[in-house]
């Protein structure tokens, strides 16, 4: 005759439960802001947030979620850019040359 306990039974609920932790979940689909500036060195804000500068970017997009992003390109000497945009899923690409602030 075997006897559970209560202990016994948590441990083994416990146990249950972390084996099915290691089950993997669908990954939420991301948006990609790429942005190629000119100049390159520019500082690319997103939701008043810095993310990386334009050279970054033109290699390895950040991931973010889809939806309405606020996005602000700038640099020193240069009038900065503000743009709204609704980010899909995937990859788009921001190509943007600043205008230099005249002497």
């Amino acid at each position: 005759m075997v006897r559970l306990t209560t202990a016994t039974c948590a441990l083994g609920a416990l146990l249950l439960g972390i084996a099915g932790c290691g089950a993997s979940t669908p990954a939420t689909p991301r948006a990609q802001l790429r942005v190629v500036a000119e100049p390159p060195g520019a500082s690319v804000y997103v939701d008043d947030r810095f993310v990386a500068t334009a050279r970054r970017l033109a290699r390895r997009p950040e991931p973010l979620p889809p939806g309405v992003h606020y996005v602000t390109i700038s640099a020193q000497g240069y009038f900065p850019h503000d743009l709204e945009m609704d980010l899909p899923q995937g990859v788009t690409t921001v190509n943007i040359r600043l205008r230099a602030i005249p002497p």
